[in-house]
């Protein structure tokens, strides 16, 4: 190529470069939607809309049935009224036992010595002595099977310290959840002047602990098991673990004030759901009860996989990034729970900016996908970036617009 031509082809080029720089779409803050970076609140439980009263009788005081996923609220009778919740306060313990393996507080393999405090404990019981030994994974057992007091308040003052420091947690842990009408006064759900919760808060407990540390189903699906090398028998109190398919816990709770309560879970179909049953006259009201909840919940309502994790959902324009364009995918598999029969009248309706502003970051939300019916919102999910898309700078913008410059009709 001649010399003249070839300086002639610079010059072009770099006319075209200084004016696609300047004429770069600038994008102000108003065409962005701004999405703020902040840890989601915990989740308001909703009386499902097509509930108009009681689906059926129920001689116990209160109860509740919700999905575990959605948190929506499925069956509901005096579902705010204060009661004794007797050991199914336990829910609440274990949340912060918990809570304390999974931050590596404690570990399963850890020794815990009974205090004479502990040890003094009445109601359910596996007898500790003071001084006595046992692991993290041993006293696990004996909270979720036994639903023992000893082991629980023994627990709670290796995690703490003190029992009135974890009973303080326990109090904070509920007004962070939204439990509005609880107040613990103790870890095992003894009788106390001033304890009660509700059946809707020990469904909001219930759900945080299963849904946030699923680790607890190993033990609260045992039926029956021995500690001390074999010598004692532990046997599960919640009888639907063993004769209601699909039943994998969680807790009971008797006392003569707070009569016979239960918060139990189960799951079938990828359908998951808690029932709360409080002050039913018999423990075979009480289970017969919550089998009536979850037989309800089964037969009326499914789980739909409406979005899978990782696929594409929509593509927005990015302004002085590297990359023009981003994919946008759901950060998890989405389900979404539907009356049966409803499950081909899903519809997606997709919420993006137009365009974005580099950098973004990978996982960054940038719009939302929302699930209805023809009837009402089912829920939405969070559309986040597929990738990381750095600003672009001088002369990463020069170089890519030489390269695609010379690169035409190739």
């Amino acid at each position: 190529m001649p010399k003249k031509i070839r300086i002639f082809a610079f010059m072009l080029v770099m006319v075209f470069a200084f004016s696609s720089i300047i004429m770069y779409p600038y994008v102000k803050a108003e065409d962005i939607e701004v999405f703020e970076d902040e840890e989601r609140a915990q989740p308001t439980l909703n009386v499902q809309e097509e509930q108009t009263g009681p689906l059926f009788e129920l001689e116990s005081e209160s109860a509740i049935l919700i999905d575990a996923g959605s948190g929506q609220v499925l069956f509901e009778k005096k579902c705010h009224e204060r009661l004794r919740p007797a050991s199914v306060t336990k829910v609440m313990s274990l949340l912060l036992i918990m809570e304390a393996i999974d931050t590596g507080k404690i570990k399963l393999s850890d020794i815990v010595t009974c205090s004479e405090y502990a040890a003094g404990m009445g109601g359910s019981q596996i007898w500790l002595e003071p001084g006595e030994q046992m692991t993290v994974d041993e006293m696990l057992k004996c909270v979720t099977v036994a639903s023992a007091n000893d082991v629980t308040v023994a627990l709670a003052e290796h995690i703490y310290g003190s029992i009135e420091a974890f009973v303080n947690e326990m109090n904070r842990r509920a007004k962070k959840l939204g439990m509005k009408d609880t107040n613990f006064v103790n870890a095992t759900g003894l009788d106390a002047d001033n304890h009660y919760t509700s059946a809707y808060d020990i469904a909001l407990m219930s759900r945080e602990l299963i849904n946030k540390y699923p680790l607890i189903h190993k033990y609260t699906t045992i039926w029956m098991d021995t500690v001390r090398d074999g010598e004692f028998g532990l046997a599960n109190t919640n009888k639907l673990v063993r004769f209601y398919d699909g039943c994998d816990g969680l807790k009971t709770g008797s006392t003569s004030k707070s009569l016979f309560c239960l918060s139990a879970t189960a799951v079938r179909n990828n359908l998951r759901l808690i029932a709360v049953v409080m002050a039913a006259p018999t423990s075979k009201i009480r289970f017969a009860e919550t089998s009536k909840l979850f037989d309800h919940g089964f037969a009326s309502f499914s789980s739909v996989l409406s979005a899978r994790k990782g696929e594409v959902y929509g593509t927005v324009k990015v302004a002085k990034g590297i990359k023009g364009k981003l994919d946008c995918v759901v950060a998890e598999d989405a389900r979404v729970l539907v009356r049966k029969g409803k499950e081909e009248t899903i519809e997606r309706v997709i919420s993006l900016p137009e365009k974005i502003k580099a950098p973004v970051e990978k996982g960054q939300k940038i719009g939302e996908v929302e699930m209805k019916t023809r009837e009402k919102k089912l829920a939405s999910f969070d559309l986040v970036a597929a990738e990381s898309v750095g600003k672009a700078t001088f002369v990463k913008l020069f170089t890519t617009i030489v390269d695609r410059w010379f690169n035409v009709g190739r």
